[in-house]
């Protein structure tokens, strides 16, 4: 019977063709199952900010937003089935260890994701939402009122929550960089400072607001999420060789 290793490319490129078909097509059920689910959820994205009332003013506005809010339920829905697609395409890149390592971590994805959504909706949309909708008008004076659409509110929050919780799952990438031996974890603390360079760049972009104050709300959690994947790299390679036979960035 021929390695999984040693196939050809061709061989591969089908198998991925396959993997991403049935991926494509679960994606596509969960979304006709999510259908019914955006009328209970809508209301939900609007309770960071008080008093919400928000609009339309394209014939198709609702229900766009409509369907952006199913298609993540349904991209949550069946995002383990296409993780699991995922890890049996790399599987065969892996050593017999290092396929025990990922199968162990496979389960704190979602743990970690979900602790990022959650971190957005309750610590991080309240204050930045907050700030846009009624202080800022409210410091600039001139009795401006705000008009919110739904299209730019619901595209706004389904993104900061997903991304945020995308921005969780560091920590145990780190780790299972470091475990199979990619990931230095004395490389990864001598950049700490392009790490805050970065974590508050990413900060002012996922962030709503130009306010110094939320975008450390982001940057702050990113830079710990990176020490804390810092630590659980040198965790993973304690007593551990560096491979040198893979490259040590």
């Amino acid at each position: 019977m021929q390695d999984d290793s040693k196939k050809p490319i061709m061989a591969h490129l089908d198998e991925l063709r396959i993997r991403l078909t049935k991926s494509l097509i679960a994606v596509i059920i969960c979304l006709i199952i999510s259908f019914p689910l955006p009328k209970y959820i809508l209301p939900v994205l609007m309770r960071p900010v008080a008093g919400l009332d928000l609009y339309y003013t394209e014939v198709t506005g609702l229900f766009s937003s409509y369907i952006k809010i199913c298609l993540y339920i349904a991209l949550a829905m069946a995002g383990p089935y296409v993780l699991y697609h995922i890890v049996m395409f790399i599987k065969p890149a892996l050593k017999r260890k290092e396929k025990g390592y990922l199968y162990i971590l496979l389960p704190s994805t979602v743990i970690l994701f979900i602790g990022g959504v959650v971190f957005c909706y309750f610590i991080l949309l309240p204050p930045g939402l907050t700030f846009l909708h009624s202080g800022f008008p409210q410091w600039l004076g001139g009795n401006i009122k705000p008009i919110w659409t739904v299209t730019s509110y619901v595209s706004v929050v389904t993104q900061l929550l997903f991304w945020v919780g995308v921005i969780f799952e560091i920590p145990m990438v780190m780790f299972f960089l470091s475990k199979i031996g990619v990931l230095s974890p004395q490389w990864a603390l001598r950049k700490w400072k392009w790490a805050v360079i970065l974590a508050f760049i990413l900060g002012a972009i996922i962030t709503p607001t130009p306010d110094p104050v939320n975008q450390t709300l982001v940057a702050g959690p990113i830079l710990f999420l990176y020490f804390l994947g810092c630590f659980l790299a040198w965790f993973a390679r304690k007593g551990m060789p560096f491979r040198s036979d893979r490259r040590n960035v």
